[in-house]
Order: C-alpha cells, then sequence, then structure tokens
C-alpha cells in the first residue's frame, strides 16, 4: 500500500520501494534473527549505488531512520528499525575477482558463501566468516573474524578500499591513499561512518583444505582444551580451528546417544600441503576419548557452509555475548564447562576462536580494531526456536558470560555483542576510541547513522591513549553531539 511520504523517493530511485500493507512488507521486514520484530515505514531494495545516494538525503531530509541491511545477520537487529527506512542490499550481491592482481571487490549485499563461490574458482580465499550466510560487509566493518585470520589476519585486514556513501549523500572512496582517515576507521569501526557499497579485499592462495571435526564429551573440556591450546600455540599459522561447546549435531559421524547431548569441539582447517593435514590433526584425536571424528580433504568453501544448517538458520530466537581473552585459561575453561549442561538447543554454540598469528601482527592504532595482543574471541550464541523460551535463554547466556567476564578483558567483539552492549563501546575501541570520535565528528557530526554498535561524535578534541595497552587503556571523556 503505498502513500505519498515516499513518492518523492519512488522517483528518485530504480529500486523496488516495500511499505506497510504491501504483498511483501512482512517478508521484507524480517531479519536474520527472529526475535527482532520491527516495522520499518519503508525498506528499499537496493539496485544501484545512485539509489544509496537518493535514499540517504531523503531519510535526512524527512528526518527518519536509516538502517543499512547486508547479509542481515546482526544479532541485535541492526539491519531494521521502526518507522524508518531500511536499505535492503540483498539483490546487489555481484564479485568480481581479478586473479592476476590477487583481488577481489563484492558488492554490499553478497555474503561469505558467494565470496567464495566466486574467488574459490580460481584457487583464492582471503579471510571471512564462519557461517556462509554471512554478510561481507558487516563483518568486515566490525573486524572479521574466520578460519583463516591467523595466517592472514582480520577480514578487514585484508581491504583494500571500500566505495562509501556519506551523510550527505556524497560518493567517495577510501584506501590507503584516499580518504585514509576513513579508510582507517571502516577497518573495525562498523557502519559508524557512511553506507559502503562495494569492498576491495587482497586475495590468498586457498584451495582444498584439510578439514577437521573432533567431539569430546563436554564435562572432559578443561582437559581437552588445555591440549588445544598448547597444540593450537605449537601448530604452524596454516592451522585455524576453533574450540567450542555444543549440544551433539544429529550427524552420522557421532554416535546417536550423544545427539543433544553436550560436547566440546575442535573444528577447522588445515591451509598447508592438504597430504600433511592428518598429521598436524594427530594431536587433538589424543587428547582425551573421542566420541566422532570426520577428517577430509574439502573445497575451502564447503568448511564456510558446514556450520549453516545448525548455526546459519533464519529466524531462530537469538541472543549473543562476547569477550576477548589473552588466553585460553582453565579458569576460563571451567566456566565453559560448568555451563555446557545449559546450551540451550542444537543450534546454539559457545565457541573460542584464536586471533593470534597474522592478528596480532598488526599494530593496535593501525586500524581501529585495537585489541592486537589477545589470543581469543569467545562469543556465547544462544539461538532456539520457541519465543516461550526466551527469558530461560537469555538468562543462560547472560549468566555464562558474567561468570566468563573475569577472566576476560574489558571489551568484546562487536559483531557477537546484543544490543545491551553498547555500554561497552569505549571498552570495545579502547585505545582507538578517542580518534574513532573525531572521524565520527568529521563524516558525520550530526550521528545520522546511529543504527549500530553507535560511536557518538564529538566537539572537542579527545586525546589519543595509544601508548597505553587496550587491556588497562582508560575512557576518554566525550561530550556527544548526538
Amino acid at each position: 500500500m503505498t502513500t505519498e511520504r515516499f513518492d518523492v523517493l519512488r522517483e528518485q530511485v530504480r529500486g523496488q520501494v516495500i511499505e506497510d500493507g504491501d504483498a511483501d512488507y512482512d517478508a521484507a521486514r524480517r531479519v536474520f534473527n527472529g526475535m527482532v520484530d520491527r516495522h520499518p515505514a519503508a525498506i528499499l531494495r537496493v539496485s544501484q549505488v545512485a539509489d544509496v545516494m537518493a535514499a540517504v538525503r531523503f531519510a535526512r531530509g524527512l528526518g527518519i531512520d536509516l538502517a543499512i541491511r547486508g547479509g542481515a545477520h546482526s544479532a541485535p537487529g541492526f539491519g531494521t528499525v521502526d518507522d524508518g527506512l531500511v536499505l535492503d542490499f540483498s539483490a546487489l550481491r555481484g564479485v568480481r575477482v581479478d586473479p592476476a592482481a590477487r583481488t577481489a571487490r563484492a558488492e554490499a549485499g553478497a555474503t561469505w558463501a558467494d565470496y567464495n563461490h566466486a574467488t574459490h574458482a580460481f584457487g583464492l580465499a582471503s579471510t571471512g566468516g564462519i557461517i556462509g550466510s554471512t554478510g561481507v560487509a558487516g563483518l568486515t566493518l566490525g573486524g572479521g573474524i574466520g578460519y583463516l585470520s591467523r595466517k592472514y589476519g582480520l577480514a578487514c585486514d585484508n581491504l583494500v578500499s571500500a566505495d562509501v556513501i556519506l551523510a550527505d549523500g556524497t560518493f567517495v572512496r577510501a584506501s590507503e591513499t584516499e580518504n585514509e582517515d576513513l579508510f582507517w576507521a571502516l577497518r573495525g569501526g562498523s557502519g559508524n561512518f557512511g553506507v559502503v557499497t562495494s569492498f576491495e579485499f587482497n586475495l590468498h592462495p586457498v584451495d582444498t583444505v584439510h578439514v577437521g571435526l573432533v567431539f569430546f564429551d563436554a564435562a572432559l573440556g578443561v582437559a581437552v582444551g588445555s591440549a588445544y591450546r598448547e597444540w593450537l600455540a605449537a601448530e604452524p599459522e596454516e592451522m585455524g580451528a576453533f574450540f567450542g561447546f555444543h549440544q551433539g549435531p544429529p550427524v552420522p559421524f557421532l554416535p546417536e546417544e550423544w545427539h543433544g547431548k553436550p560436547v566440546a569441539v575442535v573444528g577447522g582447517m588445515w591451509t598447508g600441503d592438504v597430504d600433511a593435514g592428518p598429521a598436524h590433526w594427530q594431536p587433538m584425536l589424543d587428547a582425551g576419548p573421542v566420541l566422532g571424528s570426520m577428517f577430509a580433504p574439502l573445497p575451502y568453501p564447503a568448511l564456510n557452509i558446514m556450520f549453516d544448517g545448525l548455526n546459519g538458520v533464519p529466524g531462530l530466537q537469538g541472543y549473543w555475548k562476547a569477550d576477548f581473552l589473552r588466553t585460553l585459561s582453565d579458569d576460563a575453561l571451567r566456566v565453559a564447562v560448568e555451563h555446557a549442561p545449559g546450551i540451550p538447543t542444537v543450534h546454539s554454540a559457545n565457541h573460542f576462536y584464536p586471533i593470534d598469528g597474522a592478528v596480532q601482527r598488526v599494530a593496535p592504532e593501525a586500524t581501529a580494531f585495537a585489541y592486537r595482543n589477545v589470543a581469543f574471541a569467545p562469543v556465547i550464541a544462544g539461538q532456539w526456536p520457541d519465543p516461550a523460551e526466551n527469558e530461560k535463554n537469555i538468562e543462560w547466556v547472560r549468566h555464562y558470560w558474567s561468570a566468563l567476564h573475569p577472566y576476560s578483558e574489558p571489551g568484546g567483539y562487536i559483531n557477537f555483542q546484543d544490543a545491551d552492549d553498547q555500554t561497552r563501546i569505549v571498552d570495545n575501541y579502547a585505545v582507538n576510541y578517542g580518534r574513532l570520535s573525531r572521524i565520527k565528528a568529521k563524516y558525520d557530526p550530526d550521528n545520522f547513522f546511529h543504527v549500530n554498535q553507535n560511536i557518538k561524535p564529538v566537539r572537542a578534541a579527545v586525546p589519543d591513549t595509544a601508548a597505553i595497552p587496550p587491556s588497562t587503556a582508560v575512557p576518554p571523556e566525550v561530550t556527544p553531539m548526538g
């Protein structure tokens, strides 16, 4: 049901404008997290960059909120907003690969499954997410942790350039040589500075990898987790594997009596010589009584979508928490084991992702992603189908996080955080928050882009704390503009 309110926008764009009452409004307003039930005034299915420029100017002129939706995976539901305008990039999922230059350019609606499919045709890849349906845009702007992090750094470390629509509707390019301050901020600063319409990445030779999954009784998680910690530290950076806790999934290589029971898991890949893979995985097979395991040489994209049927299911209720750990200590492991029996469903996960190696070779102040001296990024991702269980399962996530946090750093990975983590924003950016606030004031002084883990612009200069390690940085005094 169209209204005169959005007639001007319809005249200025090629994409479809959908309002409440239109036949596909309910489908168009949905996001990945079924707990998020918002009603935008309109959704614009973007068809080209010119649509974005017009929509930003239109929303500003009308004085309504703007939400940006790439892959729609945001746990807090930042890809939608009540009574505002949603920019839906789901129709823009192209990926163009330049095999000679070893670069790829992805549109803002591309998922990592789209990206990996395109780059794998040339035997190339760059760091992406664990779930194939995750959007390239949101993951990269928040940092971008994945299986290739130890070898090739975060997704944002592989970013070469970005096309950006600013808060006044103008188009700019950001790179090491153009709008360098904006480029710095985009690499970890999330969607605070503009609408990124395309991303250019460096690529690396990654083709067939040796994939491994090993399951143990969750009750043995301290011993197995300690073995994992020592094993990974000794492994070359070609080994990218997480440690975590699940309900046993219904897979053929795990005995049926363990389906739905608390299990510990080590999962990931060896990206070196495929024939050498079994030897590199062997120490984890020796770490304790193995309930089940799977090893196979597979194309890299196959690993990226392996968990989509469990953790990548749209419409589930979802609530997440996250931190950073300097080490996967026995104390942290004991907390994980204590809470493993409460894992809500087979769709939920508690993972500890390694971010050492190449991630730590980047200085904390080199990009907006400040936590370069930590070894693991834990996530507690609660997902379940029944809204009647929301209160109980949210409480489980919060209780677990509260028990784990004393062994963690002040900040956490923003891509794994929920809407109620906005109070942690200064800690999340640590040494870089002051500079981010000033860049925000330059490019978005009115805080138009605020439907996100929001960095507020500041009027006065904020002192840098770059000499202070992220774990001890003192939050700067800021004067919010909006």
